[in-house]
């Protein structure tokens, strides 16, 4: 468009400011950054007005900084008149228009006011500093124009001539609409009528502002004059770190540093070797030369706040845990020597970048630390760094569909269509689906919501908190960076991270990580439970029982192992060291993953390990002649081309990116590296190719390393603590369903015992009573920490005695009718010995009660009186359950699919559980609860479908082909316990079962014979001819009466299959009682 500058003015904030800034200079255009400042009326402070800032200078941004952070801050509804001088210097200011203060007075006839406000303004920015804006975006603003120019000649300011751009072509008119009623909540049509005026406001090129202002020609000289007057340079790309505030004068950075490094190695080792004073030498140096040991101080800094206040840290995380400065500054927990990890990884003298030490705190605690940052360096020093939440593919399809008032349930059916792969936009969506495409093209609504929403895809909707990012300043962050208002008074950023990054700010990572936060808690039970005060650092790393429990796959809660991929390769690996932990978790990923099974192999001996030369085997040598880590990379690098650790790193960073010209110019570099170091060209080729090969794969080992420490620590406190690991694992899953029901199977498996909820027993946590686990207050539906809170606080008192004692006690507003009868079904009450019908039945009256009478009355007769319950029947077992199911999520006290024992024993049926011990094609009986039902089309047009199935042990998949299907599908519905016979069938690590033949588990009983026949073998008896004889006259009277077997010298109960069931017709119970005795055989009816 032949533009030499283009100015950026979003309303109170400067979000778009660096990237605008950077796209500007790389385009070769002038890049003017302003702010649409909203300004409040000084007569009447209700209302605000919108007033143009343009930064001429750096001085000039300065302000603009601050004055968007004062309004998103301090003065949210506009910033006052008077603070406007404080903030003149470098802006120049301009009218915006239509909406502006100047011209809703002359719009409202007040042409005096309007005079005197321009007197303000002129007077605040200076005669050169202050213009009214002409704009001409309809017929509408004719007569403000004209009324604009007879006050510029009256009162002697200038005019310039703007254009409002609200989007870029006049073909976004609607999906700018659009967007506006998405973020206000409105309708489309209502938004469009009301800016009946607004099409004109796009992108116009200049050759069409010059015929717009044809007439007053000198205002596009204006603009073009302010363009040449503006001419900010900011200083991008470099590194500010604070200073920290050193106790002692005398210090510097530098020598702190060192002074508590020395101090911290002493701490760490008993004797210091010399290998440890040189590497710690070593790294001090590089940190000194780059000039980064502020940096380390300030993360040592809240790293000892943290550990003062019982606030546990993981043990590393990235490249960091390969320093030992940051070991013995107890940063880290890793010691980098003994797991051979490189400094150089984390911080490399030939290339200068700013470091990145990220810090894991329990999530519950890591809030505590910002805001100790926070206090140590000042508010408005430290900030969370803002990010911006985009309308995805499916939210623009719902969030467009919603303002042109489009039916749910069509909007419900496009939805359904759209590709559920993360990462696929609507253009690649419909032209991947041809139903999308059929159902789209079907009606204008729908072929509107897809034009609207393909162009809103992707566009920021709203503004969020990085998960991790904070930054540290100096100076006070407004001379850098606007802000805005964040959570528990830390600031946010209005510059997210690559734009903090490319002003050079500290950036520091605290993440919030659920695994330290069980661990914390975990440790903090088996105290309480135990006596024993467990510390991570004396936790042994070659215990039996650990790595026993991680080869058999039992990983359920342990975190990085818990998915059933990684179960498997756990117990074909059979893990003996931590080393073998670091290795699994380096290796499955994509890519690498190939790569386990010669791992396995080659660690078990069944395969040769194997180097391309001598050299590598030093450094291949624990993973068994595989590369795994980055850091072997950079050692085979070192050691065959003479490279220095940071040459290699940087030869590692080259060939990950695998273009052609790099890997040819490093190929060159390395082989000619090897060379003098005596290597031949063959072999310097052949491991070249090896690098070049591995270096996508390469892990950061250092990261490794730290992150399985955390695995090791958990499948170390499960191991020894289960009861206390399930405890505080169910407690963290509260409100999570299917996270609750798999750790429960999980403890059923272990025979750990599930207490039932107790209202007189029960915290608002899972908590381990006598060698079992109780069932906790805040797991069931509707009981939040309100709740638990008032029954807690009254039981402390003392226990309740009954369901009117409760009501009477706590406060009924806030344990009302709905939360007390969830209670009831869930078992909270059942102590008090009046079934859940009767309790259920009762609560009106247990209210009514509680209304009337206080607990403390005793009306003069030494207690108090007590209404009786309404005594009913129980409800049915069934309904009992489903009622369990509604309070908690899951089934608890028993699972619909257990009442059905005497159809397990006929048919020799095997909990869910076992599944994972069948071996391929093995044919076994399941009785489970259909829970989803998942039906399909093939391709050849015929239903199927894929079943989950529960029972109290596991879940398990089931799939019933189309043949299968036609017959039994009239059975299949959810919440349906089935008989399922068929084979096991084992397909990318995972079992299911192929159903072959399906039956409801209650007609299936029913059609149980009544009768069973129980025959006694005493040992007199017990020979070969005796069992010989039995079964003759078994097969001689075959029926449907099961036949049980009891050999008393073994002491065991035979449950014969259906092939030997007899029918009692004849005289077949005659013949048992001649062969064995009248008293041994029984007919029992059941």
């Amino acid at each position: 468009m032949d533009y030499k500058a283009v100015a950026l003015t979003d309303e109170n904030v400067m979000y778009g400011a660096i990237p605008f800034y950077k796209e500007c200079k790389k385009a070769g255009i002038k890049p003017i950054i302003g702010l649409t400042l909203y300004v409040l009326k000084q007569e009447d402070e209700a209302f605000s007005y919108p007033l143009v800032l343009l930064a001429q200078n750096e001085k000039g941004y300065e302000n603009l900084v601050k004055l968007s952070s004062l309004v998103q801050t301090k003065e949210k509804n506009g910033v006052k008149k008077k603070w406007l001088p404080h903030y003149k210097e470098g802006v120049i200011a301009f009218t915006p228009g239509l909406s502006g203060e100047i011209e809703s007075l002359i719009l409202d006839n007040k042409l005096d006011e309007a005079k005197q406000t321009i007197a303000f303004f002129k007077h605040v920015y200076g005669e050169e500093n202050f213009y009214l804006s002409l704009q001409r975006h309809g017929d509408h603003e004719q007569v403000l124009n004209e009324e604009l120019c007879k006050l510029a000649e009256e009162l002697n300011v200038k005019l310039l001539a703007s254009n409002d751009v609200k989007y870029l072509v006049q073909e976004d008119y609607e999906a700018y609409e659009c967007l506006k009623a998405i973020g206000e909540g409105d309708m489309l049509q209502d938004m469009i009528e009301e800016d009946r005026n607004s099409k004109e406001y796009y992108f116009k090129s200049q050759s069409q502002m010059e015929s717009l202002y044809t007439d007053v020609l000198s205002t596009l000289y204006e603009t073009n004059r302010i363009a040449d007057r503006c001419n900010l340079e900011l200083s991008l790309g470099k590194m500010m770190i604070p200073s920290y505030p050193i106790p002692n004068s005398q210090d510097t950075a530098d020598s702190y540093l060192q002074k508590l490094c020395e101090e911290g190695l002493k701490k760490r080792l008993s004797t210091v070797t010399p290998e440890y004073a040189a590497r710690l030498d070593y790294e001090l140096s590089v940190i000194q030369q780059m000039k980064f040991s502020n940096y380390f101080l300030i993360v040592w800094d809240f790293m000892q706040y943290a550990h003062k206040n019982g606030i546990i840290t993981g043990p590393g995380r990235g490249s960091a845990a390969g320093s030992l400065v940051a070991y013995v500054l107890e940063i880290t927990n890793v010691d980098p020597i003994k797991h051979d990890l490189l400094f150089e990884r984390f911080l490399n003298p030939e290339r200068i970048s700013m470091p990145d030490i990220d810090i894991d705190f329990p999530d519950n605690k890591r809030d505590q630390v910002i805001q100790y940052v926070a206090g140590k360096y000042g508010q408005i020093h430290v900030a969370q760094i803002i990010t911006f939440g985009t309308l995805a593919t499916k939210a623009a399809i719902r969030d467009v569909g919603k303002v042109i008032g489009m039916d749910k349930e069509d909007l419900s059916v496009v939805s359904k269509l759209l590709p559920s792969k993360p990462g696929v936009t609507l253009q690649q969506a419909v032209a991947q689906s041809k139903p999308l495409r059929e159902y789209i093209q079907a009606m204008p609504i729908r072929q509107k919501l897809l034009q609207l929403a393909m162009q809103v895809e992707g566009l920021p909707r709203h503004t969020s908190t990085h998960a991790a990012g904070v930054v540290i300043s100096g100076e006070p962050l407004t001379s850098y960076t606007p802000i805005q208002e964040g959570q528990h008074n830390v600031y946010l950023t209005q510059y997210p991270m690559e734009a903090l990054q490319d002003i050079g700010l500290l950036k520091m990572d605290f993440l919030g990580l659920r695994n330290l936060t069980l661990i914390d808690y975990i440790l903090a039970k088996v105290e309480r439970d135990t006596g024993e005060r467990q510390k991570l650092p004396d936790i042994p790393m070659q215990d039996a029982k650990t790595f026993q429990l991680l080869a058999s796959g039992d990983t359920t809660g342990i975190f990085q192992l818990e998915s059933d991929g990684m179960r498997k390769v756990l117990k074909e690996l059979q893990p003996t060291e931590l080393e073998d932990i670091v290795a699994v978790n380096a290796l499955y990923r994509p890519g690498p993953m190939e790569h386990i099974p010669t791992y396995i192999k080659r660690k078990h001996g069944l395969e040769k390990v194997t180097y391309v030369h001598d050299v590598l085997k030093p450094i291949l040598q624990t993973t068994y002649g595989v590369i795994v880590y980055q850091e072997q990379i950079m050692q085979i690098a070192s050691k065959m081309a003479g490279f220095s650790l940071g040459e290699a790193d940087l030869l590692r960073r080259a060939v990950s990116k695998k273009e052609s010209a790099t890997l040819q110019k490093e190929r060159k570099h390395f082989i000619e590296g090897s060379k003098r170091q005596g290597y031949g060209e063959e072999v310097s080729e052949q491991v070249y190719d090896l690098i070049v090969k591995f270096a996508n794969y390469g892990f950061n080992r250092s990261h490794a390393v730290a992150y399985s420490f955390i695995t090791y620590y958990l499948a170390y406190l499960k191991a020894h603590y289960p009861l206390q690991f399930f405890a505080v694992l169910l407690t963290s899953a509260i409100g999570n369903q299917s996270k609750s029901e798999q750790y429960i199977q999980e403890m059923r498996k272990r025979k750990i015992a599930l207490l039932p909820p107790s209202i007189n027993q029960s915290a608002y946590a899972f908590n381990v009573e006598k060698q079992q686990i109780r069932f906790s207050l805040g797991a069931i539906k509707y009981v939040g920490g309100t709740v638990v809170q008032e029954i807690l606080n009254e039981r402390k008192n003392k226990p309740f005695e009954d369901l009117f004692d409760f009501c009477m006690r706590v406060s009924t507003k806030i344990v009302n009718k709905k939360i007390l009868e969830t209670l009831i079904n869930a078992g909270c009450f059942d102590e008090f010995g009046e079934n859940r019908a009767t309790l259920i039945e009762t609560i009106d009256v247990a209210f009514e009660h509680a209304q009337l009478v206080d607990p403390q009355d005793d009306f003069g007769m030494g207690f108090s009186l007590k209404p009786k319950y309404i005594i009913v029947d129980e409800f049915s077992e069934q309904e009992i359950l489903e009622r369990e199911k509604e309070a908690v999520g899951f089934y608890l006290s028993n699972h619909p699919a257990s009442q059905y024992e005497r159809l397990m024993e006929a048919h020799f049926t095997i909990p869910l559980c076992d599944i994972a011990k069948c071996k391929n094609g093995a044919q076994v009986s399941i009785i489970g609860l259909i829970s989803n039902e998942r039906i399909i089309r093939t391709k050849q047009g015929e239903q199927m479908a894929f079943l989950a199935i529960s029972d109290e042990t596991d879940d398990a998949d089931a799939v019933v082909f189309p043949r299968s299907y036609e017959k039994y599908k009239q059975l299949l519905n959810v919440g349906e316990v089935v008989l399922i016979k068929g084979k096991v069938d084992i397909r990318t690590n995972k079992r299911q079962i192929v159903a072959q033949e399906i039956y409801l588990a209650k007609e299936a009983e029913e059609e149980l014979p009544k009768q069973e026949v129980y025959l006694r073998v005493k040992p007199s008896a017990q020979s070969d001819e005796v069992i010989r004889d039995i079964y003759k006259k078994i097969h001689s009277a075959k029926g449907n009466v099961p036949v049980l077997v009891y050999y008393e010298s073994e002491k065991r109960l035979l449950r014969l299959t259906s092939d030997y069931f007899i029918s009692l017709e004849g005289d077949v119970i005659t013949q048992f009682k001649a062969l064995l005795g009248d008293e041994n055989v029984a007919v029992k009816t059941l």
